[in-house]
């Protein structure tokens, strides 16, 4: 029974390990989604965060990129963005990011599956030191999108979120991010949807594991002027 009991007593104190105190933070986006062919969409975000105080923005992002439909379940698409986190209301990092990433999709009846992988490269600045770094990031996300009083997300409908994404990196401690989320949201209609939801993040560090609680709240606006059938995309906590 010791020889049971002591690999898991082991597994739970690294992996359960917390640095700070578990404290409720705040997740807010607002996105655009512009389909202009049926091959061919542009998409921009906007984010903000409360990480240290839910009352206190002390994270945002502005970002946006181009994406290639190579059929109807198999997207590539390619980002950039801008980042900045405060300390003491002060900016203390900036980052720049460009990204490549490859989303594949399986329909199981009424069941969205979207498999995403992604390849950053990120550019930081220390606004404090004045130091200038460079690093990659992968990541690989498996969300799942159901209709609630629809076949489809349309118009009038409910539908529930859900995701896992995994981060790794070539520094440091490989595995570095875990996310795990989950929601709900409505379509209005054809051209603006509302998720909100709760996502739980983990940063793994040699020094100690942080746990993150966010409410989510997003809004996304679509337009699609292309010919092709109307498949709308909702985009996630991102």
């Amino acid at each position: 029974m010791k020889k049971i009991l002591l690999p898991l007593v082991v597994l739970f104190s690294v992996f359960g390990k917390s640095q700070n105190k578990e404290n409720l933070s705040g997740f807010n986006m607002v996105s655009f989604t512009y389909k202009f062919a049926p091959e061919w969409m542009a998409y921009a975000e906007f984010q903000t965060r409360s990480i240290e105080d839910y009352t206190y923005i002390d994270y945002y992002e502005a970002k946006g990129g181009v994406g290639y439909n190579l059929n109807k379940d198999n997207q590539i698409f390619v980002g950039v963005g801008r980042y900045g986190t405060y300390k003491n209301h002060k900016i203390s990092q900036e980052e720049h990011r460009v990204w490549l990433q490859y989303t594949l999709t399986n329909r199981l009846k009424s069941l969205k599956l979207d498999h995403r992988v992604r390849a950053e490269q990120r550019f930081f600045h220390n606004a404090i030191t004045d130091e200038n770094t460079n690093t990659q990031r992968f990541r690989y996300r498996l969300s799942a999108t159901l209709p609630l009083n629809n076949t489809k997300v349309q118009a009038g409908t409910v539908f529930a979120n859900a995701f896992d994404e995994v981060f790794f990196g070539p520094k440091d401690q490989v595995f570095k991010r875990n996310r795990t989320f989950g929601g709900v949201g409505y379509q209005f209609n054809d051209n603006m949807n509302a998720t909100a939801g709760y996502m739980f993040q983990r940063e793994f560090a040699s020094k100690g594991n942080t746990n993150l609680h966010f409410l989510y709240f997003a809004l996304n606006f679509t337009i699609d002027t292309s010919d092709d059938e109307k498949d709308i995309h909702i985009p996630l906590a991102d």
